[in-house]
């Protein structure tokens, strides 16, 4: 599975800097035989400005322009339309009469309609975010307005809720993992997506455990991107990587996990279940390796794209070909260790009281 951006600041339906709308999709789209494509368009559309209807009739049928020009073009691929992100009129006021806002959410309906005429997956990235910036603003006024600094263009926090939107209109796997164990009879009640191996109750409870997933790569000492997930249910829904023990002695237990300290609980809080996504385990930083990797595959993508082939599309050069096609070695060599890197690992636990 291979991630491919081809999303260009301040486009619209009908294209931007990177060229009219059909020369984007041949060469930023179609030109890598996709099986699935997202679109999301709208912000730069609607011109910030009041609900306008030239405007809104060029949206519509740009993007079912746009539509048509997949499907010709890739026959059986699978298109999912994501409704425009919202625009920030919580944290702070509105500039006219109803809002911004209230004029991406007329577009957004224009979306889902034709998702739904069409056969499409739709993705709402509006109304969630919109309710975390809500919860975000009861609870830090100040600190909510950095979500989405300029009112447009969220940080991590809002883009972890705009994440979960597209993994839930896909209906992805939510679950990380989970790890049922019987501390006094130390035995294995019952896994999901996890193996457990070696499992020995001598001075404490110690066992072998391989997740079958990582856990989100999520900084929760970014102030802004904690207050993002309290204010939301993204770590409930998306990150939950359950470890539940009972039948421990009343007391309170250390974890260790590959001879590191990850955290101290009692009986009880493993009896009902730790989140061991959010506490800073070797899974975590697995998952974090695997995001470094993430990130320059997207940097090296665009310095090719962005920086070479589009520049210099008309110049004709004859090193230009030999030029992308070294980056692109380079790209699928990241990929590959993008990929090792993500590979399940095996993890020793350690439970013993305190």
């Amino acid at each position: 599975m291979t991630f491919i951006h081809s999303g260009w600041g301040g486009d619209r339906v009908t294209g931007g800097q990177g060229g009219p709308v059909d020369q984007r999709l041949a060469r930023d789209v179609v030109a890598y035989k996709p099986a699935v494509v997202t679109v999301m368009l709208g912000m730069n559309d609607a011109g910030y400005q009041p609900y306008n209807e030239k405007l809104f009739v060029t949206y519509s049928e740009g993007l079912k322009h746009i539509v048509d020009s997949l499907r010709a073009a890739l026959p059986g691929v699978r298109i999912t339309l994501i409704q425009p992100s919202p625009f920030d009129d919580v944290t702070r006021a509105p500039q006219f009469q109803g809002g911004y806002n209230a004029v991406l959410l007329k577009y957004g309906d224009y979306v889902k309609k034709l998702a739904g005429e069409d056969g499409l997956t739709v993705a709402d990235m509006n109304a969630p975010v919109v309710q975390m910036l809500e919860k975000a603003k009861t609870g830090d006024p100040k600190l909510a307005e950095k979500i989405i600094p300029d009112r447009v263009h969220p940080g991590p926090g809002g883009h972890l809720i705009m994440a979960e939107a597209l993994l839930e209109s896909w209906h992805a796997p939510m679950l990380v993992s989970r790890v049922v164990l019987d501390a006094g009879r130390a035995k294995t009640v019952e896994t999901e997506n996890a193996q457990v191996a070696d499992l020995k109750s001598e001075n404490g409870l110690s066992w072998t455990e391989t997740d079958g997933a990582v856990p989100m790569p999520i900084d929760l000492g970014d102030p802004v991107v904690s207050l993002a997930l309290r204010s939301s249910d993204f770590v409930e829904q998306l990150d939950q990587e359950r470890l539940r023990v009972s039948g421990l002695a009343t007391g309170r237990y250390a974890l260790m996990i590959d001879g590191e300290s990850v955290g101290t609980f009692t009986d009880r809080e493993f009896s009902a279940g730790v989140n061991l996504a959010t506490l800073p385990t070797p899974m975590l930083k697995q998952a974090q390796t695997v995001y470094d990797l993430t990130v320059k595959h997207n940097q090296i993508h665009f310095a090719r794209w962005r920086m070479v082939q589009v520049p210099l599309q008309d110049l004709k050069l004859g090193e230009e070909p030999a030029t992308l096609d070294q980056l692109d070695k380079l790209d699928a060599e990241l990929l590959a260790n993008q990929r090792a890197a993500a590979q399940p690992k095996p993890h020793h636990f350690e439970l013993s009281p305190k």
